[in-house]
């Protein structure tokens, strides 16, 4: 065993030697294997970014979250938009049914998204601000995160008290050199109080479900400024931990077709949507993306695999003396045959670590100058070890094979 190890340390100096005296040759035999890797790298990485992406926008939608809805959110180029359109809306009294009846629920909120809104301070203006308002509990339900000030009381909930909680964005545009609490705000023609801003969240790639550019008001208060009914209502609900989403949603359809008095044999007039309807879309994205980087990446690998090849049988054409002299000295067939796999192997890994480094510097970069973090996973460090080394053994392999069977004789010869 030691032997092995001796010869296997020899044939590597000697590929590394081989390597430094031809540097020219070296690098632009690398150049294929380091586009091949930093393509497949670079896709993976790319789709772990959007992943991680859409798991962050779906832990703020609610991953044990049920929203009750007129449209289905699984939608398509064939969606029949002609069932869903004459649906009514859900209404308060479907969400007072569902929040007393619903013994799954941990808490249950009624929301409006009222959008296109411009709020005003003074001189300054913020538009395009969605206005949502929602009962007491759609703090919890949506996991609302405040930085400065208070969310509102029960009892301001409840009465419609003029006061709104700030979107991170609006309060900045708003007051971008003091705080926003205690001032007031105008909106839809209503003067209100700010008591809250929320955390900047920022913007989401695949679904964009951020705060930032949002302001809270009670559903009460809400629902004396516009006709709720035209808004997109939604009944949001919680689901305990002990009990599954599919229990949850069982008794959910219960609750709500004994509301809507609907006949055994009649379709549900509403629709319950949860964020899986979502990620199973994208998933199958995912895979098609995967499958089409993989594909580009091994071709380029493979172009790259037989320049290395190509390098290797004229290494091999170049050190038949060398070969010939070192053989007659009483080298083995499994040094000679090491010594040039090792070398194949060595260019591969080489190739490879560049592709990885150049993905790496352009993460560093991404988030250097657009503050925007892509995943580069340590499973992507060992794919490239692995796909380097495969790649390397194939391309050398012949070669080392013909350099290991050479005649001594004929290999000093051939000078």
């Amino acid at each position: 065993m030691l032997l092995v190890f001796r010869l296997l340390k020899e044939s590597f100096l000697f590929a590394l030697s081989a390597l430094k005296d031809n540097r020219t040759r070296t690098l632009l035999s690398l150049l294929g294997v380091t586009i091949g890797i930093m393509t497949i790298i670079g896709v993976f990485s790319a789709v772990d970014t959007l992943r991680n992406n859409l798991e962050e926008s779906v832990r703020k939608i609610g991953s044990r979250t049920l929203y009750v809805e007129k449209w289905p959110w699984d939608g398509g180029p064939d969606f029949p938009w002609w069932k869903y359109v004459n649906r009514p809306e859900p209404k308060y009294k479907d969400y007072e049914s569902v929040r007393d009846r619903m013994t799954t629920a941990s808490d249950v909120a009624y929301s409006i998204y009222i959008g296109g809104s411009t709020i005003k301070y003074q001189n300054n203006s913020a538009s395009n601000v969605s206005i949502a308002a929602g009962t007491h509990n759609i703090y919890d339900v949506r996991k609302l995160d405040i930085v400065e000030g208070r969310y509102f009381t029960e009892q301001e909930s409840r009465a419609g008290t003029s006061v709104t909680v700030l979107g991170a964005t609006v309060a900045e545009g708003l007051f971008p050199h003091g705080s926003a609490i205690g001032r007031y705000v105008t909106a839809r023609g209503r003067k209100l109080q700010v008591v809250g801003v929320l955390k900047k969240e920022g913007s989401g790639m695949l679904i964009n479900v951020s705060n930032d550019d949002a302001m809270y008001i009670p559903f009460a208060l809400g629902r004396n400024i516009v006709n709720y009914e035209n808004y997109s209502p939604s009944i949001a609900i919680e689901v305990k931990p002990q009990f599954s989403l599919e229990e949850a949603e069982s008794e959910l359809i219960g609750i709500m077709r004994s509301t809507h008095r609907l006949a055994p044999q009649r379709e549900d007039d509403f629709s319950v949507n949860k964020t899986t309807l979502i990620t199973a879309q994208l998933d199958q994205m995912f895979v098609i993306i995967n499958l089409a980087g993989f594909c580009i990446g091994v071709f380029s690998i493979l172009v790259g695999g037989f320049g290395i090849a190509n390098i290797m049988f004229v290494s091999v054409k170049e050190r038949t003396n060398l070969i010939g002299i070192q053989k007659a000295l009483g080298a083995k067939n499994f040094f000679i045959l090491s010594q040039f796999l090792i070398e194949s192997i060595l260019l591969c890994l080489i190739g490879g670590a560049i592709g990885l480094g150049f993905v790496y510097g352009l993460a560093a970069l991404a988030k250097l100058l657009f503050d925007f973090t892509v995943v580069v996973s340590l499973k992507m460090v060992v794919i490239t070890s692995l796909l380097s080394t495969i790649i390397g053994l194939i391309a050398g392999i012949v070669p080392a094979i013909n350099a290991a069977k050479l005649d001594p004789v004929e290999a000093i010869r051939s000078k």
